[in-house]
């Protein structure tokens, strides 16, 4: 070969891998990532996504690309962030991290596969038809933020028996505030508890409640779930401590941050069988045909100086029962 023609030769191969990297890089499918919090915040659980993904025969970067969309808190620009994925022509589309998640996927067409974070009750919101066989284009999970205030109430109660007097805050915007508000009034009404409820969808009404509850000599508080709440952790954890509050919260990280205690699902679990639907649907099988998953695995977590500090005891039925007691 002369050498004219092996530099010509050459030359053409070193344009052509980069054009072919990205022609695989296009030909890659494409799910697009839309959550109502912050990419800080959901670092865990971002990596909890993409292993589910991993079980299914995914890697980003590799086989499959991940749009991302991050709505910081702003629970208002969920439908314009799903929106602009739709115009993206993704994929599949996952929807997390707010508690307006569920209704904003039902504004996607019918063409594109959805999985979705759900607090409420799906089948009540309309999203799907049922749990098990949601039909449509829409499955994901079921975090059961609604239906487990309850349990919250019983636990608070056996940590603090001489309470009579609980402040709930909740969030009046979240879809399955009606269902909570039911389930505590239940709960307490059979436990003989009287209960204070408080509603707050801003920072500046957070404070206020707290001020509220505080006046009104509440023996405790129950942060009731939703994901706005929970993008406002480090708030309502220095509230707390301000207010020298015994409070329950829903995840984990709240009690990791010097929350006195929390009970709920595992995000993390939650969010590695958001990445495994992913994956499924893009081997393949229907959004529809998915039954929605409720959680199995929960995190009760007790931090134990923030209730030496608060003059908290711990009793040891708690104690026992907690998954990890923070010293």
């Amino acid at each position: 070969m002369r050498r004219r023609d092996f530099i010509t030769l050459l030359g053409g191969a070193s344009m052509a891998w980069p054009l072919a990297a990205r022609a695989q890089q296009a030909a890659m499918p494409v799910i697009g990532f839309v959550n109502g919090q912050s990419p800080t915040a959901f670092a865990r659980y971002v990596e909890a996504f993409r292993q589910g993904l991993s079980e299914t025969g995914y890697t980003e970067g590799q086989n499959v690309a991940i749009e991302y969309a991050w709505a910081e808190g702003q629970d208002n620009q969920m439908l314009a962030l799903v929106d602009d994925m739709v115009r993206r022509r993704v994929t599949v589309l996952v929807i997390s991290g707010s508690g307006r998640g569920p209704l904003a996927a039902k504004t996607t067409p019918a063409t594109l596969p959805v999985v979705a974070a759900m607090g409420s009750d799906p089948v009540e919101l309309g999203v799907v038809a049922s749990l098990n066989r949601p039909g449509g284009h829409i499955t994901g999970t079921m975090a059961l933020t609604s239906t487990m205030e309850a349990k919250r109430l019983d636990l608070l109660h056996q940590l603090l028996p001489k309470a009579e007097l609980i402040a709930a805050v909740v969030d009046p915007t979240f879809p399955g505030l009606a269902q909570q508000v039911t389930g505590l009034q239940t709960a307490a009404e059979a436990r003989g508890l009287h209960i204070n409820i408080y509603q707050a969808s801003t920072e500046t009404e957070l404070d206020t409640a707290f001020t509220a509850l505080s006046d009104a000599k509440s023996n405790a508080v129950l942060l009731v779930g939703n994901p706005f709440f929970n993008s406002r952790r480090g708030q309502l954890v220095a509230l707390s401590a301000r207010y020298a509050i015994p409070s329950m919260f829903e995840v984990r990280q709240f009690a990791e941050a010097g929350g006195l205690v929390s009970y709920g699902p595992s995000i993390a679990d939650i969010y590695r069988q958001l990445g495994v639907y992913a994956g499924r649907i893009l081997k393949g099988e229907n959004a529809g045909d998915l039954p929605v998953v409720q959680p199995t695995r929960f995190d009760f977590v007790i931090n134990i100086k923030t209730a030496r500090t608060l003059g908290v005891e711990i009793p040891p039925t708690l104690l026992a029962l907690a998954d990890e007691v923070i010293e």
